[in-house]
């Protein structure tokens, strides 16, 4: 992942340029607050903005991307199927709502946000089809395990081209790191900063005055030299700004692996294998 400014891209399995930054607007309201903060992201340079039906802003979102002063072909733009609309005729129905909220020709990545189980692969295939329909240009799952992407994998045409997962300093998982890079599955980290937990820890705070940063920053940068996208989610314009100004320092090797060991596989959400009670 070559990381010379926020205009950096990773490219994809099948060839799609995704920028290794991100703007994220889950709890974002629906109208003038996702409005604002998709172009205060713009603004700052962003071209990548992830959304999903569940968080229920995905008009507001298209309305950003329509009034903002920026082409729709160069913004990259990700949503996600949800929990209640698995299955291959509910899928597609599901993504043709979302395509007519955010009111776009197509979208550049569909997710399935979470794998429900016994319905999961029949959800993949609908987005196999979407896929060779060319209303997407990348498909992927979220939220998943190694298990879960060898039995897509073992069962499907097209292999997931990104994982979405949780991801930040104190939970790693290096060992699905480096099999989704094994598989050439790019990963892709929601919550980097831990909802602000990882703020106050010690050894970022003193990293963040050796290199005259902010915490956030030290650790969207480690994020990103670990060869993982990053989508912060903020609304507010100095956050958006702050977290895209990390592309003039870098981390040493040293720096990356003490990082690495404050991983305690703490969750801020729920596990990929327990998560149906948790949404019940």
């Amino acid at each position: 992942m070559e990381l010379l400014d926020i205009n950096s891209k990773v490219t994809l399995l099948n060839g799609v340029k995704m920028p290794v930054l991100g703007l994220g607007v889950y709890k974002a309201k629906n109208g003038q607050q996702v409005i604002n903060a998709i172009h205060y992201a713009l603004d700052a340079g962003y071209r990548h903005i992830d959304t999903a039906s569940f968080y229920n802003n995905e008009e507001g979102v298209g309305e950003a991307i329509r009034k903002g002063n920026v082409a729709r072909e160069e913004i990259f733009v990700t949503t996600k199927v949800w929990n209640d609309d698995h299955g291959f005729d509910n899928t597609l129905k599901a993504f043709e709502a979302s395509r007519q909220k955010l009111q776009l020709d197509y979208i550049d990545l569909y997710l399935i946000h979470w794998p429900v189980p016994g319905k999961y692969l029949e959800t993949w295939k609908a987005l196999e089809q979407l896929y060779r329909e060319r209303k997407v240009k990348a498909i992927g799952v979220c939220n998943c395990m190694e298990h879960h992407l060898q039995d897509i994998m073992d069962n499907s045409e097209i292999k997931p081209m990104l994982l979405q997962n949780e991801f930040h300093p104190r939970l790693v998982q290096q060992e699905l790191l480096d099999f989704c890079k094994e598989n050439q599955i790019q990963y892709e980290g929601w919550s980097p900063l831990m909802r602000g937990q990882i703020l106050t820890n010690e050894t970022l705070k003193g990293l963040a005055e050796k290199y005259r940063k902010s915490v956030a920053q030290i650790t969207l940068r480690w994020n990103l030299q670990k060869g993982v996208v990053a989508i912060p989610k903020s609304v507010h314009k100095h956050r958006i700004e702050e977290n895209a100004d990390i592309f003039d320092f870098s981390l040493s090797e040293e720096e990356m692996n003490l990082i690495d060991s404050l991983d305690r596989e703490e969750r801020t959400g729920a596990h990929p294998d327990h998560f149906m009670d948790h949404f019940k």
